[in-house]
């Protein structure tokens, strides 16, 4: 491809995302194939010779887009948001094209320091304790691709701390156990076992009726564990579970830390995974989702999901980059540099991979761009829609609400039981407008609505319910 052929495609291709981007709604939000389609709708060999653009998206309009499950369609209620805007695909577009690799400072100083900056930035408008902010001491800020690399991390970090480093000498991690509720992201698990952390050394916390850890049972857990020779070493916090949005009392769990593990010790890592609802924090009247984040170790929200910035971009921060380091931390020769030894960040070292993308820019982009009032709007809009649609639950006489309804999430079931919900999640989905998810929460089968779509109106909850209503 020539300077001009890419320079004509480059439009064609923006008119291209703009045009999907508002017929979205029209498409089928999940396509009705089988597995194997798509893959025998192509070419079963590489082609022998090239071809040109038109015809390629030919069969990009032919065979990808009708068979995509449109995330940004505005019936999508399922899973979670993965909002995307107009100016973040722009500095998607030119991450791309820059094609920078942003390892370290030195060979992307401008990378680096922007995302410093993004990461302060988003401090500020998610009102995150201080002691998170780069241009302290200890802590700091980075974006990970994903919230389960930020939880990897954070558990890796959280080993480190609690064995001194030695881990990386012996490998030992037989005697740490790690805390959860039923209700925290698969992540946590994965990252444990990641780690070396056994299935045997995960424990399972209790919840209440609103699914929020109970520390009271933490505590015992914990003081059972180092009675037994165990060591404590790792707490997950979730604000805003993915199944229900259930919001764990961090400050409660911190207090129950610190009376088995010792105030002021600091050797159980506390982390808060707000994946999924931290970024409603953006608006002052949601501030309580931060409720006890003070109290933690290390901290991560999404913007990829309710902020319009696309994925991948997941923000995380820390107040113990010793910590961090000492994991994660190796340098090799052809790695060192000048800048680092004075101080200078090089951010291969806050993550799992080597190599990272320039994320930063996406976040610049929409903050400067688009600025942060339409999206606090959003997700007010948001919150309206799905406080109609609870109260709509309510006052069914078939229906009832199954979780506490929290932010853009509704969880309802049949008072049939669990066949008859099933069987609703089943009839809503089929007609092709919307889509829900299932969820189980202590064995009872849930269909969760989740409103967080960009361009989801009152018109298409109201679809949504009328196809609730009507197989209900």
């Amino acid at each position: 491809m020539t300077p001009d052929e890419f320079r004509a495609a480059g439009h064609a291709m923006v008119d291209r995302i703009a045009a999907y981007l508002d017929s979205v709604g029209e498409q089928r939000i999940v396509p009705d194939i089988a597995p194997g389609d798509v893959y025998a709708a192509l070419p079963s060999t590489a082609p022998a010779t090239t071809t040109d653009v038109d015809t390629l998206m030919a069969d990009i309009d032919r065979v990808i887009i009708p068979n995509l499950s449109h995330w940004q369609h505005p019936g999508w209620f399922a899973y979670f948001p993965a909002n995307t805007s107009y100016a973040s695909i722009l500095a998607e577009l030119l991450s791309a094209g820059l094609g920078v690799q942003g390892m370290s400072w030195v060979t992307s100083p401008a990378a680096t320091e922007v995302e410093t900056l993004m990461c302060d930035w988003m401090l500020d408008l998610l009102g995150l304790p201080r002691s998170f902010r780069s241009d302290t001491a200890t802590g700091g800020g980075v974006i990970q691709g994903s919230a389960s690399e930020a939880t990897l991390v954070a558990i890796l970090a959280a080993r480190w701390r609690a064995t001194q480093g030695a881990v990386n000498d012996t490998g030992d991690t037989s005697r740490l156990v790690a805390y959860r509720t039923a209700q925290a992201h698969s992540s946590i698990d994965k990252g444990l076992r990641i780690a070396g952390i056994g299935e045997q050394r995960i424990r399972t916390v209790a919840h209440d009726a609103d699914l929020a850890m109970d520390p009271a049972d933490l505590a015992r857990q914990m003081t059972a564990d180092v009675d037994a020779g165990l060591q404590p070493f790792f707490v997950c916090s979730t604000h805003g579970t993915t199944s229900t949005l259930a919001m764990d009392p961090t400050a409660a769990i911190a207090d129950a830390i610190d009376t088995v593990d010792g105030a002021g010790t600091h050797r159980v890592w506390l982390h808060v995974d707000a994946a999924m609802a931290g970024i409603a924090a953006l608006d002052p009247d949601q501030r309580w989702v931060n409720d006890g984040v003070d109290r933690a170790d290390s901290y991560c929200t999404n913007p990829h999901k309710w902020m319009g910035v696309n994925f991948d971009c997941t923000l995380f921060w820390t107040v113990d980059r010793h910590a961090m380091l000492g994991a994660l931390s190796i340098l090799p020769a052809y790695l060192r540099s000048t800048a680092a030894d004075s101080g200078a960040i090089d951010y291969r070292d806050w993550q799992i991979p080597l190599g990272r993308r320039f994320r930063a820019l996406k976040l610049l982009f929409v903050l400067r761009l688009d600025g942060v009032e339409p999206i606090i709007e959003m997700l007010r809009h948001h919150l309206r829609l799905a406080n109609d649609l609870a109260a709509r639950v309510a006052a069914h006489p078939r229906l009832e609400i199954a979780a506490p309804p929290r932010l853009g999430l509704v969880c309802l079931s049949h008072i049939d039981g669990d066949a008859a919900t099933d069987a609703l999640i089943d009839a809503v989905n089929a007609s092709g407008r919307h889509l829900v998810t299932r969820t189980e929460v202590d064995g009872r089968s849930l269909l969760r609505v989740s409103i967080g779509a960009r361009t989801t109106a009152a018109e298409h909850v109201d679809a949504l319910w009328d196809d609730i209503h009507a197989h209900s």
